[in-house]
């Protein structure tokens, strides 16, 4: 009990030791390589995905806004029409309002044709009345004193006819000056009706200008919100363009790095082959430190704890197959702690398991056999999860090749 927990004290020094070195860059195994080729991969799938969603955002974007284009060219299709109905209508109210002018000059002149009118019938009026009120006051120059003092009775009808068509004369000037003045009211009377038609056109020719201001200040409204819409879809559709193209961008990279991924890959296959193909040493040629046990037995069940037991002695066949290469450590703890070979070392996960003791009867049973050397697995020197298209022997969980 003594002899494990120095062991397990030495191995902690050695942690605490190589962790105080500076970080080095990782070596990635085959399977590693592999692992990030099918995230890559994966990656690449999830942005040509985005630039599909972008792509077929901008197309409905685009139908968008060619109804948004089409809905505003009516529009001002519309406002134009309305333009000219409205420069129409301006037009007609002013020449109404010329016509209501010329109208209301016409009646002003009427109305004084007719006080005219009404001055000379009065004056005519007035003269008959001084003609007949002048025969009773002057007897002289009555129209009896004329028939009286007539010479002969020829001379007296030539008086008659004097004084009939005198008094004809008056009565004709009175009915014309008379029939004159209802001419002119009947005129006045016509003006007045034709004024009051040019007022009720100037008011539907003003409700109609209204209306038709109203309609265009409606339409201009509509066609400002729908080129607010249009600006948005525009704005949206450059948006969308700019994500097509960063997509665009961002799959050419993925497909350097995949294809840079995939000759990392085939160079270190072409690793693993030579490891393969280099010289092996006898089991026999190798000295097993006091410790290897207990640490292959904790890498053992950090790696496949819960694989069966074929799985955990292919785990340990895997590391004593290193040491027996001679492109790896030839030692139990120079290859486990080799730098970035082993998850759980850079983790720290062994060395909490060797620190409380974790590996059980099965491994150290496999971690026997594999420093026996046994190995169920040929001379495999990786392990992984299996990934689609990966050759190996399938154990459990695992794949070695």
């Amino acid at each position: 009990m003594k002899r494990k927990w120095k062991a397990v004290a030495l191995w902690m020094a050695l942690i605490l030791v190589i962790g105080s070195f500076p970080a080095l860059k990782a070596k990635a195994t085959p399977s590693d390589v592999l692992e990030k080729i099918k995230q890559a991969e994966e990656e690449k799938e999830q942005t040509e995905e985005e630039k599909k969603k972008a792509e077929e955002g901008k197309e409905q974007k685009e139908g968008h806004l060619g109804q948004l284009t089409i809905k505003q060219g009516d529009l001002k299709v519309q406002l134009n029409n309305l333009n000219s109905e409205l420069s129409e209508a301006s037009d007609n109210l002013t020449d109404v309002e010329g016509k209501i002018a010329d109208k209301e000059a016409e009646i002003e002149k009427t109305l004084a044709e007719i006080e005219e009118a009404r001055r000379i019938e009065d004056e005519q009026y007035e003269a008959m009345k001084k003609r007949f009120q002048a025969s009773y006051e002057t007897p002289q120059d009555t129209f009896l004193a004329i028939l009286i003092g007539s010479t002969s009775f020829s001379a007296f009808l030539n008086n008659t006819d004097y004084l009939r068509m005198l008094a004809d004369y008056d009565n004709k000037m009175l009915e014309k000056y008379r029939l004159a003045k209802e001419d002119v009211i009947a005129k006045e009377a016509v003006m007045e009706q034709e004024m009051a038609e040019l007022e009720d056109l100037k008011a539907q020719i003003e409700a109609e200008h209204a209306r038709i201001s109203d309609a265009i200040s409606t339409t201009t409204a509509y066609v400002a919100e729908y080129q607010a819409q249009i600006n948005t879809a525009n704005a949206e559709i450059a948006a969308y363009q700019a994500d097509i193209e960063a997509r665009e961008a961002e799959i050419k990279q993925q497909e350097e790095d995949i294809a840079a991924l995939r000759a990392q890959y085939e160079r270190e296959l072409a690793m693993s082959r030579e490891a393969r193909n280099a010289s092996w040493r006898n089991i026999s040629e190798v000295s097993f430190e006091e410790g290897d046990r207990v640490l292959l037995a904790n890498l053992i069940y950090c790696e496949a704890g819960g694989e069966p037991y074929d799985g955990k002695l292919a785990v340990g066949a895997v590391v004593i197959n290193r040491v027996l290469s001679s492109r790896y450590p030839g030692t139990v703890s120079g290859v486990i702690y080799q730098p970035y070979q082993f998850s759980p070392v850079t983790s720290g996960r062994l060395g909490l398991a060797l620190a409380e003791g974790w590996a059980n009867g099965d491994c150290y049973s496999a971690a026997d056999q594999a420093m026996g050397g046994a190995s169920n697995v040929g001379n495999c020197l990786y392990f992984r999860t299996p990934l689609e298209g990966m050759e190996g022997i399938r154990i459990g969980n695992h794949i070695f090749y």
